[in-house]
């Protein structure tokens, strides 16, 4: 069965239309029922020539899906636990420390009321990580030691200020933690840690572990930690009130192997490469990851009271929760987007799957309106 070719013209002609008003390019990827739609508009960026399905594109926190998988396969290896405490492989966080007030003094600390677990770094639940009120004036001390410290977790990707992982965990295990573990949602740190947590448990670096559990048996062979040939990386973009004006310091960050493989946002992909995962989270897994574990993954895995802080304001969680590494949404879909310009979702009551990835930076959490009008395309009709 062919992909609907009125279908085909919408999605065409929506990217045109974004294109015209501003997304420098994109890529994108609509599966339903398995029939495949790829379409690129734009360019690479400064005159490189056309967006095609062959663009690597930074995919900033849909990283996190990836890193999810990796630690289930762990978990399915019988190498972690999902209720393991995670200091007996990084000793640098044992025995945390939580601040009395989030925003009050570093020195100002209590024992915090049990250790952090896998499953706490899964659900973004272990006690450290963003939240929209952290950067209110005056910002939070934490907030500003995290940032003197190179961890570049409480904020936009920033590969060239992160030391090796060795380094970064013993600087993050320095600093206190905002929430006991378990209590509530913090977004982004967990997947961080849990890159760390893989690479020890694996024995290898973190890279090795996915290309050997993940990308090489999804023949995933553009998905990385940077782009090894920069010809074919899209160029990043940061909106202005006068258009888009290109990021020159994140072209440079992923033209080459960082010091630390950041598993919350730092991989670069292709749209074929991120529907592979997509296959592989509509069919439970296969033989990579046990469909239980897949199950767990993409179902709500909050409690009420986890959500009542939530870390983008008090109505993130209002059609939605999270998963391990994804938000899984009331309608049954479930996915996760990328700040720098990338969205991932799988529908599995519509039998759809809808990919986009641009490299124009979100301005807000909410999900761009490129991204928003091509899903609403995709997802229409029977």
């Amino acid at each position: 069965m062919a992909f609907d070719r009125e279908l085909a013209g919408d999605l065409r002609a929506c990217a045109a239309d974004h294109v015209a008003r501003g997304v420098p390019g994109l890529t994108m990827l609509v599966a339903r029922d398995r029939e495949v739609f790829v379409h690129s508009a734009g360019s690479l960026g400064e005159g490189r020539g056309p967006a095609t399905r062959d663009t690597q594109y930074r995919i900033a926190s849909t990283t996190k899906i990836v890193t999810a998988l990796a630690t289930l396969a762990l978990v399915d290896d019988g190498r972690l636990g999902l209720d393991d405490p995670v200091d007996a492989l990084l000793p640098e966080l044992a025995a945390p420390r939580v601040l009395v007030r989030p925003n009050g003094p570093l020195d100002d600390t209590r024992p915090a009321s049990r250790p952090v677990t896998v499953r706490d770094l899964l659900t973004f639940t272990n006690g450290f990580g963003m939240t929209v009120e952290m950067f209110a004036p005056p910002p939070w001390p934490v907030a500003l030691e995290e940032q003197r410290l190179g961890l570049a977790t409480l904020g936009p990707p920033n590969p060239s200020v992160q030391p090796p992982p060795d380094e970064w965990i013993a600087r993050l295990g320095a600093l206190p933690l905002l929430a006991d573990p378990g209590v509530r949602f913090l977004y982004n740190t967990g997947a961080a840690i849990l890159g760390v947590l893989i690479a020890r448990a694996g024995a290898m670096t973190f890279g090795e572990y996915l290309r050997e559990r993940l990308l090489g048996p999804l023949a995933m062979a553009d998905t990385g930690f940077f782009a090894a040939d920069p010809a074919r990386l899209a160029a990043a973009y940061r909106p202005t009130p006068t258009g888009p004006v290109v990021e020159r310091a994140l072209d440079a960050a992923y033209a080459s192997p960082p010091a630390f493989e950041d598993g919350a946002s730092g991989l670069v992909a292709t749209v074929d490469d991120l529907y592979a995962i997509a296959t592989l989270l509509s069919d439970q897994g296969r033989d990579l990851v046990s469909r239980d574990l897949v199950r767990a993954m993409t179902s709500d895995q909050l409690s009420p009271e986890q959500k009542v802080d939530g870390a983008f304001g008090p109505d993130f969680f209002v059609d939605r929760s999270w998963g391990f590494g994804l938000a899984v949404h009331r309608d049954g879909s479930y996915g996760w987007d990328g700040g720098l310009g990338t969205s991932f979702l799988v529908d599995p009551p519509r039998r759809v799957v809808v990919i986009v990835l641009t490299q124009r930076m979100f301005e807000s959490p909410e999900t761009p309106a490129v991204h928003q009008d091509l899903r609403a395309i995709a997802r229409r009709g029977p």
